[in-house]
């Protein structure tokens, strides 16, 4: 999964949704920090917001979903919010597409039970035909979970773009192999450990692209690494352990607890997320497993961590385990992450 271009890669930041002054400032700032493009994630509300207030604002930042739950709408409401999106910005859109889980996407959101890959790969492949061809006249699509016959739609206007990037989030070998067969760019979930990406995740790629008969070059592989710089790593440790047992209790995860040695831990951690308080077994979360899914310590340490993934990853996304943290606290960490970063 070598990245063919250059082994520097790019950097990308995170936008939520906070009041208009605050996200204004912060792509602004983004922006004239050089960072490459920011992403606008999707827990509840839809990420499209934070977005089309960045874009107004900027003029070469690259703006992109990060990600959006597929099953939360439908494909064609997501086909036309990326429409809006790269009409907002000016062609400077991408769609960053994710499964989630079914406690989130049923249990939340109210969508039918899934098979999670199949239904991404076939919103992939509605969104495209609608991206494609709703201001020409569509013909109908027959997919296993979405069929429309479109006869009542009026053709749209042009889009700026016939081809929006795809870009599909994974956590495990499934959806990379599908990522590498449909989508134009992976991206890495914060879950991924160095090593997970490096060792498992990498050959699964380099795999699943030649059966494909792509080649690497044609899709962008964007990793997000969590990072707490910090000198004080036992305190960086513990501000960590809410966000690790806030994922590590997710029962659909196990496999992937599993492969890294902490089923058991995982497990314990389930009692808390699945009665809705995992704050109250982030205590259960052992220094090594947050050490592990998190670059924590000093700041040359952490830098030297994330820079194993120069050659592996285009582009990357250094984030702070945000969970639990007070505002001053994730403060700390963005600041903290952007000046061992761009130093």
């Amino acid at each position: 999964m070598t990245n063919t271009e250059t082994s520097a890669p790019r950097h990308w930041s995170v936008l939520q949704p906070l009041p208009a002054p605050i996200l204004v400032e912060m792509a602004r700032q983004a922006e004239a920090m050089g960072i490459h493009g920011c992403f606008a994630p999707q827990v509840m509300g839809p990420p499209f917001l934070p977005l089309a207030v960045a874009a107004g604002v900027t003029e070469r930042l690259q703006l992109a979903s990060g990600i959006a739950i597929a099953a939360a709408r439908s494909p064609f409401e997501t086909a036309m919010a990326a429409i809006d999106m790269d009409r907002i910005s000016g062609g400077r859109f991408t769609l960053g597409l994710g499964a989630s889980v079914q406690a989130w996407s049923h249990g939340v959101f109210g969508a039918p039970v899934h098979k999670p890959v199949t239904h991404l790969r076939e919103t992939v492949e509605a969104v495209r035909h609608i991206v494609r061809g709703a201001h020409k006249g569509l013909e109908p699509f027959e997919g296993e979970y979405y069929q429309a016959d479109f006869k009542e739609l009026q053709p749209t206007a042009p889009p700026v773009r016939e081809e929006i990037p795809i870009w599909v989030a994974a956590l495990r070998a499934p959806m990379v192999r599908m990522a590498a067969r449909v989508a134009d760019g992976l991206i890495g979930h914060p879950m991924w450990s160095i090593e997970w990406a490096r060792e498992t995740m990498a050959p699964e790629l380099d795999r699943a692209l030649e059966a494909a008969g792509r080649s690497r070059s044609e899709i962008e592989v964007n990793i997000w690494p969590w990072a707490a710089p910090n000198p004080n790593e036992a305190e960086a440790i513990e501000d960590a352990r809410p966000t690790i047992a806030f994922y590590g209790g997710v029962k659909q995860y196990e496999s992937f607890f599993e492969a890294h040695g902490y089923l058991d831990v995982a497990r314990k951690l389930q009692e808390g997320v699945q009665r809705g308080d995992f704050m109250s077994v982030a205590h259960l979360v052992p220094d090594e497993m947050v050490r592990t899914f998190v670059s924590v310590g000093e700041p040359e340490k952490v830098r030297e961590r994330i820079g194993k993934l120069d050659g592996l990853a285009d582009s990357i996304c250094i984030v702070p385990p945000a969970y639990g943290l007070s505002p001053e606290k994730a403060f700390f960490y963005a600041t903290a992450i952007a000046e061992t970063f761009q130093a």
